[in-house]
């Protein structure tokens, strides 16, 4: 180790104290340290403080283990115990850091964090060390690295930090106020004023936090707005120390005397349940430092600065026999810090050195510490081999002596001619599809080369491995893009084109041609389709989520369904998770899991969405289950709590996927425990096999049900951590069976491509090779199926490769609470019996329902699919017919499959991620009905989440209860929206725009209007939508949304969460009434709902001729009505209304519809109007858009 950088006046001590320093003694140091030293002539040298080889610890008892040097005869002013690592930090009064490794204290980094400030306190954290000194805070790697230097106040005095959270830390000092810094963006977010200056101590727990003031007090604070809670005012001086743990509250310090201050040997202790003194604890040392050492009793270690220590329980006596005495070097012990784990303590004295007491031999400082980097060895004289086979190597890496010779490499003109490399030849698919003009050709990108890079060959031979060179001269073959050939052009991930029109011109019908939903891919996490896809296809929760609704903004059961029954209505058009997601990413634990991808991880595809998908079914689980069980229903949403898969104890979620289990822990001292408890997913365990052993899959899952570990965990008998021995027994099984293959690293797919090899070999073997290499079969095959005894028994050899998944698995609970698990086939149905009859001896029978994989590709970074056994009754609801069938969905593409590509698994690029097995006849044991959980009472008046808005500007007048729409009921809908995220676009080599990604917009406001009645074009709703996320626009010209419109601070419309409104749309559309609005297609789109045609009444098409462009409501209002509406900026409440007033007159114009002639001249004479007017409004002066109606004055008058 090079100590040249460091102090010249900073000296370590001898070999013989730490092994790996030379000493030097520098010669203004302390005298009193050259005592029993002795001198060597030639220069001065000092010895190693006198510690034995060998220190003999008692279990149990805290005595010495190891004294070291930090600086020579400078003080140690902090010590801190590293919270993830086996480290102990100290920092000195010159503002240097030093870091000790383990129990023996050696010494693992060095480095000055401040050139004048002592350094005050020190914490850790995961990537990093906190500093701090008097006006500065610093972040530092472990290293001595620094991550961010962040300066204060030059007249702060700062004293303490508390780190509240992981990304949230509070600093304390000597003036009157506390700063609150965010880690993350390292800035000062919030500045607290303290009526008591002076914080030099701060402690949290889950009630208050705690500050302890240099005039002798302590204040109990609130943990979310940060006033006095309490005060205790527990020193009449100063406070030197206080510590909390429970319900106890713990100080010392110094009273005032006569003389001056005194250091008080009376703790004064608190109870924080009743908020007062209980009896003070006298103690026989002067306490300077005091902390909980809460291990078997909470006892207090009170340590005084002459170096006495004595251990005692709070609210009892303290003995003089519990007192031990720490042998510091220097006079005064400067800093004291207890480990995580209890087992150490660390103190540090005024001649700079550290004295590690333990109770055992060999300490952890921390129940669970992650392995610490050490710095790799130097490799300058063992250089690697470099093979001259390889022509990439670069000869740089050859150490070279720099030499003025001429190089061999050098040679003479005479002899050498340049040799410039040849470029590459035109992509012969820019060539086919080239077009001319004049000299110059265009031709789209075809992507088949990364941009801006031009590989050039050294070898010619390798251009037969260039894949991507490889263009087909094939018609079929030029629709598939070469280097995708592996994988099948179905499973590969499908984007949208987006034209002038957006969506509306989109062939979404060519990806799906059936009468299911698929789902739009280009929402921010929208990876989770698969899996929303797998449970709106299982009947049991696709009704149960139905049936819930509950009070919360952001409930994912809520949203999940309302989005199956987006699902349940439509007819083969795709939706939109949009609303779904959007309460997805307000959930901390989905953020704290990293299930929240940012848009360039997803669309680069950086993440690794096998993990992640199958973290997100873990969550989604859980979630569905908390969420579940919270039955408690508002008035306003009732109704939800009487479906009829409601109970009092676990939720349906639990019922339906839970597992209970018996976890069984037997120590090496022979105690064993054993504990309950459920999960409602499994995860595959592999065994550690190379030699091509035949596994069958119910084998793997067996061993990953009933897991058998060795781990550490606590022993009550030993009072300790101890490697135990962990078995897991099944209780009960549950109805569906979820399964996590945790397929992550090649060694995991390495055993898949071996069990399906074997299993390939062993069918081909036992049907004695007679096995067809198609589906095709010549007729006298199917004479022979027509007959009695004909069974197809024999599959083809493209339907056994890559298959070692079962499609049926049978699992019995034994009496000794074992379990037999076994793959189960219409063979073995046909041999035991139906599987109905077994049940009632514990045995059932699982159906493979879903399959998730991953698709590997590196040119999109992968996408994921589901293979999904649709039943009977969905089948039934859409297309009427009673059947079943696999299903590949992805994202929008919904193909039908035959059942054996659902268990194909090429590991080369389609790998299993998850897997769901139901129990035979799942469905019978279900009451499967779903109840509209929606009511009427939704729409009557509600508060508004605004804190400024008053009567006088209501908008809007609610429904009465004779007022509740009935079916076929007009009402006029217009919605105003934000943008969250630009659009994405790129132009073209041709000029013209492509759309790659639209942008995100978001509903601001949605307004209803009455349709008929006396108060007919009186809004009954005009709800303004609060949102959480950043707004990129607010489009205030086209919405008339402006920035404090949608802040409940200073907001002053009436303003409601989305999900309050949705509801009413909801109450609306499934009650039966007529929506009537211009583009009402796009604004239920970004509201996130599904309404079927007949209960949509669209100006913009009815006043439409086919291929002609769409007409403005503007204009219409104007062509038709002789209103100028829309003058400065859109106003919802107007849109709505002269929606209503152009059905009015296209009823009339049309007579009701029933002279579509007539009506078409009108329109032609609307065109050419628009065609001469450039479908402009004229603006004659003086005249103004007449905005306020008559109609609208009642409204105002509220």
């Amino acid at each position: 180790m090079n100590f040249e950088g460091l102090d010249p006046g900073l000296a370590e001590y001898a070999p013989t104290m730490h092994s790996a320093l030379d000493p030097v003694l520098d010669a203004h140091l302390n005298p009193s340290l050259l005592q029993n030293v002795e001198l060597d002539p030639e220069g001065v040298a000092l010895e190693a403080l006198p510690v034995q080889e060998s220190v003999h610890i008692m279990e149990g008892v805290y005595s010495e283990l190891h004294s070291v040097v930090a600086e020579v005869g400078v003080p140690v002013s902090v010590s801190h115990f590293d919270l993830h690592e086996e480290m102990l930090w100290v920092g000195s009064h010159g503002g240097h850091a030093t870091s000790f490794f383990g129990p023996a204290l050696e010494r693992y980094s060095s480095f000055q964090v401040n050139g004048s400030d002592d350094i005050r306190q020190i914490h850790s954290l995961e990537n990093g060390i906190l500093f701090l000194t008097k006006n500065n805070l610093k972040y530092m790697a472990r290293g001595g690295l620094i991550i961010f230097d962040y300066l204060l106040d030059e007249n702060e005095d700062m004293h303490s930090l508390l780190l509240t959270d992981s990304s949230t830390l509070l600093i304390g000092g000597l003036q009157n106020h506390i700063l609150e810094i965010d880690l993350n963006t390292v800035q000062e977010t919030q500045k607290y004023a303290v009526e008591t200056p002076g914080v030099t101590i701060m402690r949290q727990t889950n009630r208050f936090f705690f500050c302890g003031h240099t005039s002798g007090k302590v204040s109990l604070r609130d943990l979310r707005t940060f006033k006095v809670e309490h005060e205790f005012d527990a020193f009449s001086g100063s406070l030197s120390d206080f510590d909390v743990h429970g319900n106890l509250l713990a100080s010392c310090g110094f009273s005032s005397r006569l003389t001056g201050l005194a250091c008080d040997r009376f703790l004064k202790v608190y109870d924080l349940r009743m908020m007062r003194a209980i009896t003070p604890l006298q103690v026989h040392v002067d306490p300077a430092f005091l902390r909980f050492i809460p291990t078997y009793t909470s006892r207090l270690a009170i340590i005084s600065q002459s170096g006495q220590c004595q251990f005692c329980e709070p609210t009892g006596l303290a003995n003089p026999a519990d007192i031990f005495h720490v042998n510091p070097v220097g006079p005064l012990l400067m800093t004291f810090d207890v480990s995580a784990s209890k087992q150490a303590l660390a103190f540090g004295d005024s001649e700079g050195c550290v004295h590690l007491w333990t109770d055992s031999p060999e300490p952890s400082f921390n129940p669970y510490s992650r392995e610490t980097e050490f710095a790799l060895p130097c490799l300058v004289d063992s250089l690697p081999p470099l093979d001259w086979s390889q022509d990439l190597l670069p000869l740089s890496l050859i150490p070279v002596p720099l030499t003025t010779d001429t190089l061999l490499s050098d040679w003479p003109a005479a002899n050498s001619a340049p040799a410039p490399r040849r470029a590459p030849p035109v992509d012969a698919e820019i060539l086919r599809t080239m077009k001319k003009v004049g000299f110059i050709g265009y031709a789209p990108n075809p992507r088949t080369k990364l941009r801006n890079q031009i590989p050039y060959r050294l070898k010619e031979s390798d251009s037969e491995f260039d894949s991507f060179s490889q263009v087909t001269e094939s018609p079929v073959g030029r629709e598939e893009e070469p280097h995708l050939h592996m994988v099948s052009k179905k499973y590969r991930k499908v984007t949208i084109k987006y034209s002038k029109l957006g969506l509306e011109d989109f062939d979404f019908k060519h990806y799906n041609k059936t009468l299911f939903a698929g789902l739009e891919p280009h929402i921010p996490n929208a990876y989770c389709n698969c899996m929303i896809q797998v449970l709106y296809f299982l009947e049991p929760v696709r009704c149960l989520i139905q049936n819930h609704l509950c009070q919360k903004e952001f409930c994912l059961a809520c949203e999940l369904g309302f989005l199956f029954h987006m699902l349940d209505l439509s007819r083969g058009d795709p939706c939109q998770g949009s609303n779904f997601l959007r309460a997805f990413r307000t959930i901390p634990e989905a953020s704290a899991l990293g299930l929240i991808l940012a848009d360039s991880d997803e669309a680069s595809g950086k993440g690794n969405l096998a993990r992640l998908i199958q973290r997100w079914n873990r969550f989604i689980l859980t979630q569905l289950h908390q969420d579940m069980q919270e039955l408690e229903v508002p008035q306003a949403y009732r109704g939800a709590g009487g479906s009829s898969f409601c109970s009092s104890g676990d939720s349906v979620i639990g019922q339906l996927f839970s597992c209970e289990m018996e976890n069984c822990s037997l120590c090496r001292c022979g105690s064993e425990t054993v504990r309950a408890s459920s999960t409602l997913l499994f995860t595959l365990s592999y065994p550690d096999d190379k030699t091509g052993k035949n596994y069958d899959f119910a084998q793997v899952l067996k061993r990953s049900i009933c897991l058998d570990q060795n781990t550490q965990a606590w022993c009550d008998n030993c009072e300790k951590y101890q490697p135990t021995i962990q078995t897991r027994n099944i209780r009960h099984l549950p109805d569906i069976l979820v399964i996590n293959c945790e397929v992550n690293s090649s060694k995991e797919a390495d055993f898949w491509r071996m069990q399906a090899e074997v299993a390939f070999k062993m069918t081909v073997k036992k049907h004695g090779g007679e096995i067809s290499k198609n589906k095709e079969f010549a007729l006298a095959d199917w004479k022979e199926l027509g007959s009695p005894e004909g069974v197809l028994v024999c599959p083809s050899i493209e339907e056994l490769k890559n298959v070692w998944l079962p499609f049926s698995i049978r699992m019995k609970m034994t009496k000794n609470k074992g379990l037999d698990v076994c793959n189960w086939t219409d063979g073995d149905e046909m041999q035991w019996g139906p599987a109905r009859a077994e049940e009632e001896h514990g045995v059932y029978v699982y159906d493979l329902m879903a399959t998730v994989v991953h698709i590997l590709d590196s040119r999109t970074g992968g996408s994921l699919v589901a293979h999904i056994k649709v039943g009977e009754t969905y089948h039934q609801r859409k297309e009427g017919v009673t059947h079943q069938q696999w299903y590949l969905f992805n994202d929008f593409l919904i193909e039908p499959i035959d059942k054996h590509e659902a268990v194909q698994f090429d590991m080369n690029w389609k790998v299993p991620a998850i897997l769901y097995y139901v129990k035979r006849n799942l469905n019978s044991r279900y009451n499967l009905n779903i109840k509209n959980p929606i009511e009427a009472s939704v729409l009557l008046a509600e508060a508004s989440l605004a804190r400024k808005q008053r009567k006088t500007h209501t908008t809007f007048i609610p429904l009465m209860l004779n007022e509740m729409p009935q079916i076929g009921d007009l009402v006029g809908l217009d919605a105003e929206f934000v943008t969250l995220n630009e659009e994405e676009a790129e132009l073209r080599s041709d000029g013209t725009k492509s759309t790659i990604k639209p942008s995100q917009m978001s509903v601001a406001r949605i307004t209803c209007v009455r349709g008929q009645g006396p108060n007919e074009g009186i809004p009954f709703i005009d709800d303004y939508i609060s949102t959480q996320e950043q707004v990129v626009d607010y489009l205030t010209q086209y919405s008339g949304i402006k920035p404090g419109d949608l802040d409940a601070k200073i907001s002053s419309k009436h303003l409601t969460t989305l999900k309050s409104t949705y509801l009413k749309l909801r109450f609306l559309i499934d009650i039966g009434v007529k929506f009537v609005g211009h583009g009402l297609q796009k604004d239920f789109r970004v509201i996130n709902l599904m309404v079927p045609k007949d209960q949509v009444l669209d100006t913009v098409y009815l006043f439409h001729m086919p291929r002609k462009r769409m007409i403005s409501l503007r204009f219409l209002a104007w062509y038709f009505l002789d209103l100028k509406i829309q003058g400065e900026t859109h106003d919802s409440i107007e849109d709505a209304r002269t929606a209503l007033q152009l059905y009015r007159k296209y009823l009339e114009l049309s007579k009701n519809g029933t002279e579509p002639e007539s009506f078409h001249k009108v329109l032609k004479g609307l065109y050419e109007k628009g065609r001469k007017m450039d479908w402009k409004v004229p603006e004659p002066e003086g005249q103004t858009s007449p905005k306020n109606a008559a109609v609208f004055s009642s409204v105002l008058a509220l």
